[in-house]
């Protein structure tokens, strides 16, 4: 770290800037799960619940911007009998779902959620990958840094010299201030055409911050 001297004092200053925005994607995990004796029995309703689930969320078209599946799985589940053998089986998959027209999210997650086998997580709320936003913030960090500076170089009776060095602070991820979310645990029974789950879009609080060091003018410090 450069340290000042009196030709040229050092000032460090910290920058804050945090700005609430509305969410541009919406994240929801959807589990497929089945379990029963026979293994193949299992494997079988796994795979037909998925393609249910695969085809309702394609069926939104654009409003879906992208539909990720993990891997498969089918394990023993159960304990063994007295001669060793297992019991039953279990099988499971995820699907990742993000969503881009919230319009069609309340009845996107509703519909999910009453399928059998299914459970549904969500939604999580988040900023693109490529949002201007952060940058928005982060120039906000930086203006403020060097308005607090000019402030303290006021008070001495002087002005800022130089910009020495800026280093970022980083900041929390996009995070609602009040999460709006839903789960649904696996149904087995259909209970009906459901109403659409109205959900409240929540504001993302996005926030960064910067050290910037400055050199000043020697102030007057007698006058």
């Amino acid at each position: 770290m450069t340290n000042g001297t009196a030709e040229a004092p050092l000032l460090t200053v910290r920058g804050e800037a945090g700005i609430e925005t509305d969410p541009e994607v919406a994240r929801v995990g959807v589990s497929v799960g089945a379990e029963g004796l026979d293994r193949r029995q299992v494997l079988d309703d796994l795979t037909r619940a998925n393609t249910l689930a695969l085809d309702l969320i394609t069926s939104y078209g654009d409003a879906v911007e992208r539909v990720s599946t993990g891997g498969l799985s089918v394990a023993p589940a159960f304990v063994l009998d007295d001669r060793g053998q297992v019991m039953g089986y279990q099988g499971r998959v995820h699907i990742g779902v993000r969503v881009t027209d919230f319009t069609a999210l309340g009845e996107l997650v509703t519909r999910l959620a009453e399928l059998d086998l299914i459970s549904v997580d969500g939604p999580s709320w988040e900023l693109r990958h490529d949002s201007p936003v952060p940058g928005e913030v982060r120039r906000a960090a930086v203006r403020e840094a060097v308005r607090r500076a000019r402030e303290y170089a006021d008070a001495l009776g002087t002005t800022l010299a130089a910009l020495l060095e800026l280093s970022d602070e980083g900041g929390r991820a996009a995070r609602p201030r009040a999460e709006a979310a839903f789960a649904q645990r696996t149904r087995s029974v259909s209970l009906g055409q459901p109403a659409p789950l109205d959900l409240e879009l929540p504001q993302l609080w996005v926030e960064a911050a910067v050290i910037a060091r400055f050199t000043l003018r020697p102030p007057a410090l007698d006058a």
